[in-house]
């Protein structure tokens, strides 16, 4: 164990997600348990450069476990991104006594850890928390898998209204960059027609395959498609299209937007959170910076935060084949 660290700081940073909290919890009742002070920021970055802590033991982190969303609060600091705005973080830091950082966050914010640990020297470790799991160095983020079982539920009810209307829906869900959630939620959900980023389907290929399930005896069907998708400018359009060259599709849209990234974390992000969040402490101990810890092939792993920074998710191949078979 490094006799240096004696106090870590724990902040979370950029959007929002179920897990966080558990993530949280697992840092701070690791610090007590290795005899370490830890100390809450608030609001991210910007609670850093304002100097908003407050001291954390074993049971400020009491019943936090269920709840979604962060008790440290989140925000997205512009300040954060100024030498200015670094210095001051750093200062407070310093007059804090805090000797490491542990940030719980995505892509953003850990771009914002490399690049004060490179002006500082100052000791990070990231925790991977976003629900689009687009991020390098991990199979799953915190709140992917509670975002997954949450847009599926919606989509089981959607499809209740769909059936009963012989409706077409096309139904929106987060992923601007990736496809994850629409792919895995799609399949789960049982959409006749997934469109996600890494696959340019294109319109002619869409109304193909829409005329397809219609020949087949399908009187509704659900269409997923991730906000990022390429083949429209968003889901209204692609509705406006189909209805010019489709008119008996009576189509609706729904755009499920920040009700995705809220609500109770499930078993799975909690066992994640709190086993990610006893590896980021460890790590920092054991006098190593600038990782990420991560899981895959259900082992904790560390890669380095520049690759996790530079590198690109990438979608399950065989899941989109699976899905061309099933939704016929």
């Amino acid at each position: 164990m490094s006799v240096n660290i004696k106090k870590i700081g724990v902040l979370t940073s950029g959007g929002d997600s179920p897990g966080m909290n558990a993530a949280i919890r697992a840092v701070v009742r690791t610090c007590a348990f290795h005899n370490i002070e830890c100390a809450g920021i608030y609001r991210g970055y910007q609670g850093m450069i304002e100097g908003d802590f407050k001291e954390m033991n074993a049971r400020s982190v009491n019943n936090i476990i269920n709840k979604g969303g962060t008790i440290l609060k989140s925000a997205r600091s512009k300040e954060f991104m100024t030498a200015e705005g670094r210095k001051k973080a750093h200062q407070n830091l310093v007059e804090s006594n805090i000797d490491a950082l542990v940030v719980i966050g995505g892509n953003g914010s850990f771009t914002g850890a490399l690049i004060f640990n490179s002006e500082y020297n100052f000791p990070v470790i990231g925790i991977p928390g976003t629900i689009d799991n687009d991020i390098y160095g991990t199979s799953f983020t915190l709140g992917y898998d509670t975002a997954l079982n949450t847009v599926v539920e919606v989509i089981d009810k959607i499809r209740d209204t769909a059936s009963s209307h012989n409706r077409l829906f096309f139904v929106e869900v987060m992923g601007r960059d990736a496809g994850h959630i629409a792919l895995n939620a799609g399949i789960g959900a049982g959409a006749e027609e997934i469109l996600i980023p890494e696959e340019d389907m294109g319109l002619d290929r869409l109304l193909e395959s829409l005329r397809k399930s219609k020949a087949s005896g399908k009187s509704s069907s659900i269409v997923v498609i991730a906000e990022g998708d390429k083949i429209g400018k968003n889901a209204f359009e692609l509705k406006d299209y189909v209805e010019e060259n489709m008119p008996e599709y009576d189509v609706r849209v729904s755009i499920l937007g920040h009700m995705q990234r809220g609500g109770t974390p499930s078993c799975f992000d909690r066992v994640l959170a709190s086993r990610l969040g006893v590896k980021a402490v460890e790590t920092l101990l054991d006098g190593k910076s600038n990782y990420m810890v991560g899981l895959i092939k259900d082992e904790v792993v560390l890669t380095p935060l520049e690759h996790a920074v530079k590198g690109k998710s990438h979608i399950d191949k065989e899941l989109i084949r699976v899905s061309d078979i099933v939704s016929i």
